[in-house]
């Protein structure tokens, strides 16, 4: 029985090496959720994460969220990222978006790109910049089969942390975790669209999370604005 570890808002120079480098050595693998302006400006980092047999899947071009974005303007940036990909040889089956925030028409331009639409279950909250010790308590009681953890390999806006090192330093303790409760880390099981399973988030249950907002102009939707900046994932 797996738990998923997952990462976002990469490929970063600095730090995704580094997290690539811990899952090694705990003899782990991952998904990672990229940006296509980060993968277009690192692709060997791209090529690294999948030569180490690790997956990489869709987060975004530019990290925006789709409360705040046309449906044009979503189009665009989502088959900016995935043409990206698609020239580094990756073609995505999971979307995790910005924030875990859905738009009007993220469901539809995700069906119509045949992507799953891919949640989280058990955040670290890693971009607050806390101890590593704090990020495994705030998960240890979700570390169960069909789990999904949230983790960044890359300082995504609002992030209240100026790297990743304590990411990285809880990639070790966390898969001794998994393991100790029985299970074994991975990747997120690849899946056509529209199939739902203990991983595909389909509840969104994320208090950050917006199923169908009109859009509102240059700010953010209002059960969103106490939250602005936060949650860079």
């Amino acid at each position: 029985m797996t738990v998923a570890l997952t990462f976002d808002d990469g490929p970063d120079p600095i730090w995704t090496p580094r997290v690539l480098a811990a899952l090694d050595a705990a003899g782990a693998r991952a998904t990672f959720f990229v940006m296509g302006s980060a993968a277009a400006a690192h692709p060997e980092l791209v090529r690294a994460t999948v030569a180490a047999g690790h997956d990489v899947q869709l987060h975004c071009y530019a990290h925006v969220r789709h409360t705040l974005l046309s449906g044009s303007e979503l189009e665009v940036d989502t088959d900016r990222a995935l043409a990206v990909l698609a020239g580094l040889g990756v073609t995505p089956s999971r979307w995790r978006t910005p924030w875990g925030v859905l738009g009007p028409r993220t469901e539809s331009v995700a069906a119509a790109r045949g992507l799953a639409l891919t949640h989280w279950t058990a955040d670290t909250e890693d971009w607050a910049g806390e101890r590593s010790t704090v990020l495994l308590a705030r998960v240890a009681d979700e570390l169960r089969p069909g789990a999904v953890v949230l983790a960044h390999d890359g300082v995504g806006p609002g992030a209240r942390r100026s790297g990743c090192a304590e990411t990285v330093a809880l990639i070790a303790p966390l898969v001794a975790a998994i393991r100790a409760a029985g299970l074994e880390p991975g990747a997120v099981p690849t899946m056509r669209a529209g199939v739902r399973s203990s991983y595909d988030g389909s509840k969104f249950e994320s208090p950050f999370e917006v199923r169908t907002v009109p859009r509102t102009g240059a700010g953010p939707s209002p059960p969103l604005a106490a939250a602005a900046g936060a949650r860079p994932c």
